[in-house]
């Protein structure tokens, strides 16, 4: 585990583990890097050097106020990449973090891309525009900052029912990954946690989609309540060259953490289909 010092004096906490090709994690809003626990665990025992980093405003890194966007997400990440000098690198991001890896490939290009994974992403357009009639209207967005404004540990403690599925009928709750994901929310900056919420809303990935030339693995259960999967799965695919689609039945936003035998699965199949396209 360690740090890096960004351009403008950020503090970037990352955990670094193992050996092999690097996969990269990016997480979710509000959360840290401990999200990605069993896909770390998962990958770093089957021979895989694995990374994730808190971003900015979150978990460990730097409290910003400022430069709470995509762009400078992104560039934080390349920062990230060119400090660990990593190649051939898997770069897999959950929902916020799937737009961190689209424009991060969109700044930065493949140069040290080996292939991506979307997971319940963003992309291409969360906000509900005239271009994009079928995305979420402005005024959920609105409820979610005036959630983190005014009580933002009771709104996270709310938001893990629906983020995990755990509303639906016969769900079976677990409480110890409710209170792993409100402290994983709590331990960020409210400025930063405000800001990205227009960031990941607001920012359309159009165009970093279009430039993804790498093998990419986009995958979406189909009960997503925060962000559904048929106004960003699907219209990622289509912008996605080489892109691969799985939707699956029943599966919450949270699936990385529910089902993740079945997500590191088909991750770890993936992975060495990507592998042997690009040795060919």
């Amino acid at each position: 585990m360690g740090n890096i010092t960004t351009k403008d004096g950020t503090q970037i906490f990352y955990k670094d583990w193992g050996k092999g090709q690097p996969f990269v994690f990016s997480h979710g809003w509000p959360l840290t890097a401990d999200d990605w626990d069993a896909q770390m665990l998962f990958f770093g025992q089957n021979g895989y050097r694995v990374i994730a980093h808190d971003r900015r405003g979150h978990g460990r890194s730097t409290q910003t106020w400022d430069g709470n966007d995509m762009d400078t997400y992104a560039d934080d990440l390349a920062q990230l990449t060119e400090k660990l000098d990593l190649k051939n690198a898997i770069h897999v991001g959950h929902s916020t973090g799937g737009g961190e890896v689209a424009r991060y490939i969109g700044r930065h290009g493949t140069k040290r891309v080996a292939a991506a994974v979307l997971i319940g992403a963003v992309p291409p357009l969360m906000l509900k525009t005239a271009a994009n009639p079928g995305g979420t209207p402005i005024e959920a967005f609105d409820a979610i900052r005036a959630g983190v404004a005014t009580n933002r540990a009771q709104f996270y403690k709310d938001l893990t029912l629906p983020f995990y599925g755990y509303n639906r009928p016969g769900a079976k709750v677990s409480e110890g990954v409710r209170e792993h994901w409100w402290l994983q929310g709590m331990m960020g900056g409210i400025k930063a946690h405000y800001d990205c919420v227009k960031a990941f809303s607001e920012t359309d990935f159009t165009e970093d989609l279009k430039k993804i030339d790498v093998p990419t693995l986009i995958l979406h259960g189909d009960d997503d309540q925060i962000v559904p999967f048929a106004d960003a799965a699907v219209l990622s695919a289509k912008l996605v060259k080489k892109s691969t689609l799985k939707i699956y039945p029943g599966l919450p936003h949270g699936m990385c953490t529910t089902n993740p035998e079945q997500i590191n699965a088909d991750l770890f199949a993936f992975c060495k289909t990507a592998a042997n396209a690009k040795a060919a």
